[in-house]
């Protein structure tokens, strides 16, 4: 039994792309999860039903999910932090501060689309804010930083319900710890910028935490609380999120590169993180705000 769950800020897109899933397959039962939510449970094999429901919601404002019904509440939430959690990239607006954010955010944009190796990209990046001030990181929180639509909601519900929340980024720790406080979760790891005399030296905290980190994060702390990886839920934008999203029981690209979006069980591209909340099956009336 499979769970088709259809997720959209636009009610009459929304009303669109369930008639023509109801069309395409057999519906067994629907539910309202929200005024922007609903749930289709239909028999049938997953990988069909996938491409069923791709096909009728086509270029629809809508957002869908086609998973096993059974086991859709996850018990780990991990999410990536830049452009997921929060709507900008901290490096590249800490790159504003130095006056070199044009040749920060090109390379950003290239590594989060898998074009450079996450690891030589960050080095060469913090390389370019040596001597910027340490004021600066808390000029750019204060300034730049602000949660996405959903984020907290999204956390303070999962985590009343018993799962735990990780933000796992490959940002750095002055920011993750201030966003984890912010939304809610329970833990985070990223990156350290290291300074001296009260300026950035140029230089980064090694071992890195990317690609490989992120997938290393998912598998201890899913150990750690006796789970496995299908019983998390992953969130990402960027190729450094791809292997924790692909491992996880749901994998999720929000506002994603196309190489994520092409590779992840679901996207959202019009809802708020609040999506995630109704691909597990939560109601509307569940969520904590």
């Amino acid at each position: 039994m499979l769970a088709i769950t259809l997720v959209s800020p636009d009610p009459a897109a929304l009303a669109q792309a369930a008639a023509a899933v109801r069309a395409a397959l057999a519906v067994d039962a629907e539910t309202a999860l929200g005024e922007g939510a609903i749930d289709l449970l239909v028999e049938a094999v997953q990988g069909e039903a996938h491409l069923a429901v791709k096909a009728a919601v086509g270029a629809l404002p809508v957002d869908f999910a086609v998973q096993p019904a059974e086991g859709r509440r996850k018990r780990l939430l991990i999410a990536d932090m830049d452009s997921t959690i929060i709507g900008c990239e901290c490096l590249d607006e800490l790159a504003d501060f130095a006056g070199v954010k044009d040749q920060v955010s090109e390379i950003t944009e290239r590594a989060m689309r898998g074009e450079l190796l996450f690891e030589g990209a960050l080095r060469e990046r913090v390389g370019m804010l040596k001597g910027l001030s340490v004021d600066a990181l808390q000029a750019c929180y204060d300034d730049r930083v602000k949660l996405n639509p959903g984020a907290r909601t999204l956390v303070a519900t999962m985590a009343a319900d018993g799962a735990r929340c990780a933000l796992v980024s490959g940002g750095f720790t002055f920011f993750t710890g201030r966003v984890a406080a912010a939304a809610g979760f329970h833990l985070n790891r990223a990156n350290t910028l290291i300074e001296a005399d009260g300026v950035l030296t140029g230089q980064v905290g090694e071992p890195i935490l990317g690609k490989e980190a992120k997938l290393a994060a998912l598998i201890e702390e899913t150990a750690a609380l006796g789970l496995t990886p299908a019983e998390a839920l992953a969130v990402g934008d960027g190729a450094n999120d791809l292997a924790m999203i692909e491992a996880a029981g749901l994998g999720v690209a929000y506002r994603a590169k196309p190489i994520v979006a092409a590779q992840a069980h679901a996207k959202v591209d019009y809802a708020d993180l609040t999506a995630l909340l109704y691909f597990q099956g939560y109601r509307a009336k569940e969520f904590v705000s």
